[in-house]
This record gives C-alpha cells, structure tokens and sequence, in this order.
C-alpha cells in the first residue's frame, strides 16, 4: 500500500505508470461526473467513481485484485481503509475473475488508514483492503477507484 496526496502525487514515491495513471484520472475531473464506469484506455487503465455511506468495518469484508492495481482517491467525506500486506487475506470466498475481485473474512496482522478528501492509496494486486469504513458515524463519501492493469508495470 501506498497513500499520497493528489496535489503532489510525485511525493508518495509512485512508480511512472502509478503516477501516469492518476494524472490521465484527475485530469477527467471524476468529482464533477455521475456515479459510475469512465474508460480512459481501454480496459488497461479506467475509473469508477462512486458515492456510498460508510460502514462500520465488522459489516464488510476485505477485497483483493489479481489483474488490477486500485489507486482509491477520497473526493468527499472521510474514510477508513483496513488492509493487509500481499497475500495477507484469509477466509476468502471463491475469486471473480470477470470482474477481478475476491471478498475476504479476515486480513492477517489488519492495518488502518484513514482518507480525507485530496488524499488516495494504492493497492497491488493480492493486497487486500477493505474500504469505505466508518471513521467517527456512518457519512456519505464520492470517491474514484482508478484501476490500472498490472501489466503496465511491466512495460
């Protein structure tokens, strides 16, 4: 996991693509767009802005990734996000390839973050979190979850 702040991003220390990819998000303006999917290119690289009420974490399970890398960005609200190291996720229930996404019961040796608006985390494929959590009473918060293939680390 990595957090930063989307005003100087460069200072979380993101690699290129990491970097490259939140710029191309933010520069869509996901806080002025309508819930929902915004392809930026192709499936290698969108977004998903969404608005929710938070809650309290023992009401949740963990997610984790295979194919995506998930740059979470608070545009309003606060939030807590528990996760876990790779491959720290226990209790998982089958894996959705389709959509890329495995629900966890448990995150081994849970850590916690919490997000105010202009702040993001990144989360590599096999980090489990646990988002949209409850900080101080259940509020409603907009985020944009930009998801980058793994791929691009690669490259």
């Amino acid at each position: 996991m990595i957090a930063g702040d989307i005003y100087q991003p460069e200072a979380a220390g993101l690699p290129a693509a990491i970097l490259n990819a939140l710029r191309v998000a933010l520069a869509e303006q996901p806080q002025l767009k309508e819930p929902g999917k915004y392809v930026l290119q192709g499936e290698a690289l969108f977004m998903n802005v969404m608005t929710f009420s938070t809650q309290h974490a023992d009401e949740k399970k963990a997610e984790q990734h295979r194919e995506y890398i998930d740059i979470q960005v608070l545009l309003e609200g606060t939030e807590r996000i528990f996760y876990g190291n790779f491959e720290s996720a226990r209790e998982c229930e089958e894996f959705h390839a389709e959509e890329d996404y495995q629900l966890c019961n448990h995150i081994d040796k849970q850590q916690v973050l919490t997000l105010h608006p202009g702040q993001f985390a990144v989360f590599m494929p096999l980090e489990p979190h646990k988002p949209g959590c409850v900080v101080t009473h259940a509020e409603p918060i907009k985020k944009v979850v930009v998801k980058l293939h793994r791929s691009a680390l690669e490259a």
